[in-house]
């Protein structure tokens, strides 16, 4: 009774849920990041994106005017100001000025300075340093507040990954080197790969199941093991430091995968059309750019996909065959990773430039997302 017309078997409702369940677990952390790039470096550190909306209490650690800007008033040595500055809505909930009591005071109360005068802070920011004495030194004295700030949002990350870096052109330099990298990287593979997985699929020669048996044990071997050697072939030959050596090195690590996924398919093919075509005279080359071909787009489409976004998002392969010290062959990657300083100090730009990274390989994956699945499934019924 499960089954009849107007009623969805219970297998179908947990089929739908478990898919939705997996949509929102993959757009959760996007829609974090896409917020999380327009936030303040304080705001990230202090709560969640998910809370990006709501006001959030942080620690402060702020200065007031120096002494240069102090005006003496009815005998007394004056300087006012907001901690804040001009702009930022904040409520102050507490202050102190030692960084081992940041919770001693309540707005409006005052407290004597270490080197003389007295401070009194309200909750607005806004604060008034006295003192009989003019003040001395070059900064005013660190004040340390707990708030509660609204939401804010900035444009200031993407200008800085965007500009950064100004003497190599920036992200825009490092992008276009990408595109440079894995543009070349997806189409060579693939060119080479139709042409072999034709061989290995259709045409009959002394030593195919031998060949077959090496793309599929090549499919376990680590890129890592070869880097080296590699490295060591292509500097022998004078193409280690630049695109072209950096191509043969994504076609030769990207082979196994492109030959193994596109013979799957090219056998799945109906066997007489083949025939039908050989009987009509046309020679391999001929089905093959004119029949099979077109017929196996899908499966290159699907390659195409793991093998952009695998180029894309590559940074060791880069580091090893793109050694430029001036940055001219800089990829998004590494640019990056620059961007975030040896010590990771920059750490807050990171949401900001991971979501201007993925953005050419979501609009790629997106545009060739329903060849995907029919490309891997090659092979699989017959």
């Amino acid at each position: 009774m499960d089954g009849i017309a107007g009623k969805k078997p219970g297998l179908v409702w947990a089929v739908h849920i478990s898919v939705f369940l997996l949509v929102l677990l993959w757009l959760f952390p996007t829609v974090g990041l896409l917020i999380s790039s327009f936030r303040t470096a304080d705001q990230i550190s202090n709560s969640g994106w998910w809370r990006s909306m709501f006001h959030t209490e942080q620690n402060f650690t702020l200065r007031t005017a120096p002494p240069s800007e102090q005006v003496h008033d009815g005998g007394l040595y004056v300087i006012e100001g907001n901690l804040f500055g001009e702009g930022k809505d904040a409520e102050i909930s507490v202050w102190g000025i030692s960084s081992r009591e940041i919770s001693a005071f309540q707005p409006g109360d005052t407290a004597e300075l270490r080197r003389g005068g007295e401070i009194t802070v309200q909750s607005n920011g806004d604060y008034r340093l006295t003192n009989f004495e003019a003040f001395s030194g070059s900064r005013g004295p660190r004040v340390f507040a707990t708030a509660k700030t609204p939401p804010e949002f900035t444009m200031a990350n993407y200008v800085t990954v965007l500009t950064g870096g100004s003497s190599d052109g920036g992200m825009a330099k490092a992008f276009f080197n990408t595109l440079t990298v894995a543009i070349p990287a997806t189409i060579i593979p693939i060119l080479v790969a139709a042409f072999a997985a034709y061989a290995l699929a259709w045409m009959e020669f002394p030593g195919r199941a031998l060949l077959i048996a090496a793309v599929v044990g090549l499919l376990v071997v680590p890129l890592q093991l070869a880097l080296i050697p590699l490295l060591k072939l292509h500097n022998g030959i004078g193409i280690g430091k630049g695109y072209l050596g950096i191509w043969l090195a994504h076609t030769g690590f990207g082979l196994p995968l492109a030959i193994y996924l596109l013979r799957n398919y090219m056998v799945g093919l109906p066997k007489d059309i083949i025939e039908n075509c050989k009987v009509d005279g046309a020679t391999d080359f001929q089905i093959f750019t004119k029949i099979v071909l077109p017929l196996s787009f899908p499966a290159l489409a699907s390659f195409a996909i793991f093998q952009f976004l695998w180029t894309w998002n590559d940074l060791l392969v880069a580091k090893v065959f793109l050694i430029d010290a001036t940055g001219e062959t800089t990829v998004m990657t590494n640019h990056i990773v620059e961007l975030l300083g040896t010590r990771g100090g920059n750490w807050e730009i990171l949401a900001t430039a991971a979501f201007v990274s993925i953005a050419v390989p979501l609009v790629v994956f997106f545009a060739m997302q329903r060849y995907l699945v029919r490309g891997l499934l090659a092979g699989s019924v017959k």
